[in-house]
């Protein structure tokens, strides 16, 4: 019997929990039955369990043993965590983390919760395969800064959450690892690049993931999973590593994804911040949790920009959940309108083509060996080829028009305090299929043709967080991005925790399987 998945659900236990002691309310779900308890542990947030432990009303060997048992059990057929470390030695960290408290130590707010790190970033000791054969069972042997900042915070490394090649695709397959499949429906995708960060969460595998975002890797599996998502403003999460373009490389960026949005913005916190070793690194800061506060929704201005008046092909059905979920944002005061920025699509389009291809001429290196390109994916091999003998002026024009973007949306934040628009422009597609080939009819010309929506977000830099947007009657799960200004990372998660507030989506938990 699990827990989660019974008429106890999170809104009725987060009641509990805030007119009693949490640990009053655990000590009441201790009265149930023994094998439901690791549920239990499972199926509380990050923050509150983040709580429970500093308070020691759980322990942190009872938190690995409830995560690892409930891995074993769904994994196998979700496979959103791969290379996991053996359960012998994290039990053994866990032990250390509870002796450090009981000696009064406290590491930080993760102390002693499992986390696992996106396989595109590295974690000391961890394999970072990156989805690649090539790299297959490559150990690193430092942690990415993130990861760093993420293990100084007292987490326990558990393994890596799965991806697909290099992050290529919102669909986390690869020949290394296999396949990683939605939480709400392991017949269809998890979406991707953090696939497996999503998944995982979903799935209440994990408290909490970290991910990346170059074309909505935050956001798509977000969206896939009724996950919160959080792409941060450029140079807030800063990667800096000795093969990092410090300069050119500003597409890509690290960021949290959380089950509420508390646990997103105590992640970010952990994320972020100023690193000399990135030069374009923000300086200003993120401020703790606990100065955060819901954003008043009366009289704040929305701009729905939805499909960009019919240029992106959406899946039927999108478009109308997403107004659906803006409906009770208007019944709070806030003013939803259409509209369209001030620019060729077409060309925007156009823009990302250029600057992806460029961006993949950093592992040219590989396509020039003849047995590794063979390893490689044929997207990638066509990312690659893209770059070939690209004129510098071809690059200098995208340049100017990825600016002229960032103009065009700056405007409308001159009207606006918060723009919209779906997370994906399809509901989540059967695992068995690398990506789709059409949309409502309409071919789709490359691989990521079907993510278009995403890429307004990323050229300008802009923080963006995908928010639940419901399911269609098929229970597929939906998101939509909220985006704004650069640098106004806090605005934008305010916002978000006034969403959140306003709609039940993250209410709603999968209900899980262990085999198909």
């Amino acid at each position: 019997m699990d827990l989660a998945e019974k008429a106890l659900d999170r809104r009725q236990f987060l009641k509990l929990s805030s007119t009693v002691s949490l640990s009053l309310a655990l000590a009441l779900a201790n009265k149930l039955e023994a094998q439901d308890m690791p549920a239990e542990i499972t199926s509380i947030s990050a923050s509150e369990l983040s709580l429970a432990i500093r308070r020691k009303d759980i322990r942190c060997v009872e938190v690995m043993q409830a995560y690892l048992q409930r891995i074993h059990r769904y994994n196998p057929l979700y496979n959103a965590i791969v290379s996991m470390v053996d359960d012998a030695a994290l039990m053994q960290q866990a032990e250390q983390a509870d002796r450090a408290l009981d000696k009064g130590e406290y590491w930080g707010w993760m102390h002693g919760m499992p986390h696992a790190v996106k396989d595109l970033a590295d974690a000391r000791g961890l394999e970072s395969s990156y989805g690649s054969r090539i790299f297959a069972g490559t150990v690193a042997t430092q942690d990415s800064l993130h990861i760093a900042r993420i293990r100084a915070q007292g987490a326990i490394f558990i393994g890596k959450t799965n991806t697909p090649e290099f992050g290529l695709g919102s669909q986390s397959y690869n020949e290394v690892h296999g396949t990683t499949r939605n939480a709400y429906n392991p017949s269809l995708v998890a979406g991707g690049s953090s696939g497996g960060a999503a998944t995982g969460l979903a799935a209440q595998l994990l408290p909490s993931a970290d991910g990346s975002d170059m074309m909505g890797s935050l956001r798509n599996p977000a969206a896939f999973n009724n996950v919160v998502g959080f792409r941060p403003s450029q140079g807030r999460v800063p990667s800096p590593s000795p093969q990092a373009n410090l300069y050119y490389d500003q597409l890509a960026t690290n960021g949290p994804m959380g089950r509420t949005v508390e646990d997103t913005i105590r992640l970010l916190d952990t994320m972020a911040g100023y690193d000399s070793n990135a030069p374009l690194s923000l300086r200003d800061s993120i401020p703790p949790f606990s100065e955060y506060h819901q954003r008043d929704l009366k009289g704040l201005r929305i701009g729905w920009m939805g499909d960009y008046q019919g240029y992106l092909t959406t899946e039927p059905g999108v478009l109308e959940l997403c107004e659906t979920a803006l409906k009770p944002l208007s019944e709070h005061g806030a003013v939803v309108e259409a509209c369209m920025p001030q620019y060729d699509m077409a060309q925007l389009w156009e823009t990302w083509l250029s600057l992806r291809h460029w961006s993949m001429s950093d592992l040219k290196p590989l396509y020039d060996d003849p047995l590794m390109r063979e390893l490689l994916k044929p997207e990638l091999v066509w990312e690659i080829e893209g770059s070939l003998d690209m004129p510098a002026t071809r690059i200098s024009e995208a340049g100017m028009n990825r600016s002229n973007w960032y103009r065009a949306l700056h405007q409308l934040f001159e009207h606006y305090d918060v723009l919209a628009l779906p997370s994906a422009q399809v509901f989540p597609f059967s695992a068995d299929i690398h990506w789709p080939t059409s949309i409502n009819g309409k071919t789709m010309d490359t691989y990521h043709r079907w993510m278009e929506a995403v890429i307004g977000g990323t050229l300008a830099g802009l923080p963006v967080v995908s928010m639940p947007a419901g399911f269609d009657p098929q229970g597929r799960p939906m998101g939509i991005q909220f985006m704004g200004p650069v640098g106004h990372d806090r605005e934008v998660l305010e916002f978000a925790m006034a969403y959140e507030s306003a709609t039940a989506y993250l209410d709603k938990r999968p209900v899980l399987q262990e085999r198909i």
